[in-house]
């Protein structure tokens, strides 16, 4: 019986006790409810999301998870506007970011209306990739996320297994 313990019972437990301080501490999992950031994720992947990023090390293009106060829910979206920026959003779908237009061959073509966003200090703009269907910033009434919102860095997809790597 104490050999049982020992060999099994003790590495168990502690496997156990890693998973849940790297869970509770490190990463969270996030399963994508909807596809506004197809193709980069489609709904139903499940990611890991690094805790331990800081946002001030984002960069524009990175694939972020934050707590949106106004829909009471965390999002999975792509970050355009830094703070202290000027994003506009054109009429046949392009985005300038302080005049320049942005290339972004993840997102799908979108037609809509002109929108310009001036991004406060301390604070983020987030897009959807799949523009047409997204409900993203231009469409919130509060367009801007708040440093101390975002929960960190979406890295990993770990399910489904056939598409399983970094996410880009």
């Amino acid at each position: 019986m104490k050999c049982f313990v020992k060999e099994w019972v003790l590495p168990v437990l502690i496997a156990f006790g890693i998973v849940f301080i790297l869970n509770k501490f490190i990463f969270i999992l996030v399963t994508v409810p909807t596809g506004s950031m197809e193709t980069a994720i489609l709904p139903g992947d499940r990611l890991y999301v690094n805790k331990l990023f800081d946002a001030e090390n984002a960069r524009r293009g990175d694939i972020l998870v934050f707590n949106s106060d106004e829909l009471g829910e965390k999002l999975v979206k792509r970050l355009i506007g830094l703070p202290g920026e000027t994003v506009e959003v054109k009429i046949d779908g392009s985005v300038y970011v302080n005049g320049e237009k942005l290339d972004e061959p993840y997102a799908v073509e979108y037609k809509g209306k002109e929108k310009v966003f001036q991004v406060p200090e301390n604070s983020y703009l987030f897009l959807g990739d799949n523009r047409p269907i997204s409900k993203d910033a231009r469409y919130w009434q509060e367009p801007y996320i708040s440093k101390d919102k975002i929960i960190g860095k979406a890295g990993f997809r770990f399910f489904p297994i056939s598409r399983i790597g970094k996410i880009k």
